[in-house]
């Protein structure tokens, strides 16, 4: 039976008061084996419980208690999901992992492909490493919606893209995951000549099949950086190839829209900016089921940043920042900056363009952007008595640390300055940290 080295106990926890330590195992909940930390989560719901703990000199005991069914053990694990983690089998024409840099923080270049990372991370997976026993336990868990990578329903284009004779199995799989009682959301990464014109239309038909157990199905641009040595070209979008997308995807938004009560399928922000056209309406979102996506993102964070605006009072609050952003946010922000002064003219945001030197010129988001590059950008700006604002999504989830491996402390210590980092996708809050 698999066991797991427990790391720390919560001060205070029943844990604690079971005199459960940090260096003891679980070993099972209620007889029942623990495989991760979705079996962890549904047997500790019970209310009467029986835990099996080895402690760190190998000697079984077990203990039985009452509890309420929400109440949480204490217990911590080494990792989130309790289990290794699945790796990805494909060898993706378009895969970022395969573009990276050296030097980077080490969990970057692990290519996961795991189902369950969905649901604690909102990664997506294109289930071609899927067996019966993880199907056994999607049928166990039911946990819902999960996100899917389809990039084609086409078999033999699927096939191609992603490398692996098994990827053209996409539909069945879809059919199997549905009948289980289990909702998706589905991603398209679209590739200029590989998945795009025909290809698209063909895909975004097929899926329309699973509405409306398919949630939403998003198009998001290839990322390209320039670390491709000896991988497959691939081009990245111009204004008229991402205005041709656009119009795809308002030509099927419309149809949906009419026959089915959804628009179902979204492009993601950065096609409408390449594109230079207008972004839709914040109500056009259908509540951003994707919006960790970059679906969607621009249009909830200006809205968001507007209706805080119209709320609060005028004052006199002054101060000055400077804000590094990437090139294809820069006059968007540019934007929100000149709708904050009209209600404060007194704080004073100096937008800066950052231009990608680390991933190349063809990384234009703001999430990608490294410590590095800002520190290139502000080194010779005088910063006396400017805070220096950067996105949270620059950023590892969990920790203050940028995709070079160097950390928010270290950005400050280089360019001597206050460091703060904001929401990404919060215009609510993005404003009440500013005022």
């Amino acid at each position: 039976m698999k066991k797991h080295r427990i790391c720390a106990v919560a001060e205070g926890s029943i844990a604690e008061e079971l005199g459960i330590e940090a260096g003891d195992f679980l070993v099972s909940i209620n007889a029942e084996e623990v495989v991760d930390v979705f079996d962890y989560r549904f047997l500790v719901c019970s209310e009467n419980i029986e835990l099996l703990i080895e402690s760190s000199d190998g000697e079984e005991v077990l203990l039985s208690f009452e509890k309420d069914e929400d109440e949480d053990l204490g217990l911590v694990f080494e990792t989130d999901l309790m289990d290794e983690v699945k790796s990805c089998q494909n060898k993706c024409k378009f895969c970022f992992i395969d573009q990276l840099p050296p030097n980077m923080r080490k969990t970057v270049y692990f290519k996961d492909d795991d189902w369950r990372l969905s649901y604690l991370y909102g990664n997506y997976v294109t289930l071609t490493n899927m067996l019966e026993e993880d199907y056994a336990r999607l049928a166990k868990h039911k946990l819902s919606p999960i996100n899917i990578s389809i990039h084609a329903t086409d078999p033999a284009v699927r096939r191609d893209i992603l490398t692996n004779k098994r990827a053209g199995e996409i539909l069945e799989h879809i059919r199997r995951i549905i009948g289980l009682g289990i909702q998706i959301n589905a991603q398209i990464v679209l590739c200029k000549g590989l998945n795009d014109g025909k290809v698209l239309d063909d895909t975004i038909k097929a899926l329309s099949e699973f509405i409306p157990n398919i949630l939403s199905l998003s198009i998001v641009p290839v990322g390209v950086t320039k670390f491709r040595n000896e991988l497959a070209q691939v081009e990245v979008f111009d204004k008229q190839s991402a205005a041709v997308v656009i119009e795809t995807v308002n030509k099927w938004q419309k149809f949906y829209l009419e026959k089915m009560d959804t628009r179902f399928v979204f492009a993601a922000d950065e096609f409408y900016v390449v594109a230079e056209e207008k972004m839709p309406k914040y109500e056009n979102y259908e509540g951003f089921p994707v919006i960790d996506n970059g679906v969607g993102m621009l249009a909830k964070f200006r809205y968001e940043l507007t209706k805080r605006l119209a709320e609060i009072e005028e004052s006199d609050v002054a101060a000055k920042y400077i804000c590094p952003v990437g090139e294809i946010a820069y006059d968007f922000m540019a934007n929100n900056v000149k709708l904050v002064n009209e209600k404060f003219p007194d704080i004073e945001i100096d937008v800066r363009k950052v231009k990608n030197e680390y991933f190349g010129k063809t990384v234009t988001v703001t999430g990608l952007i490294t410590a590095e590059d800002i520190i290139k950008n502000l080194k010779n700006v005088d910063l006396k008595g400017k805070i220096i604002l950067i996105a949270d999504n620059m950023l590892k989830m969990d920790e203050d640390i940028f995709l070079d491996n160097k950390t928010v402390a270290q950005l400050e210590a280089e360019l001597n300055s206050e460091v703060q980092v904001m929401p990404h996708s919060d215009g609510c809050a993005w404003i009440n940290l500013l005022v």
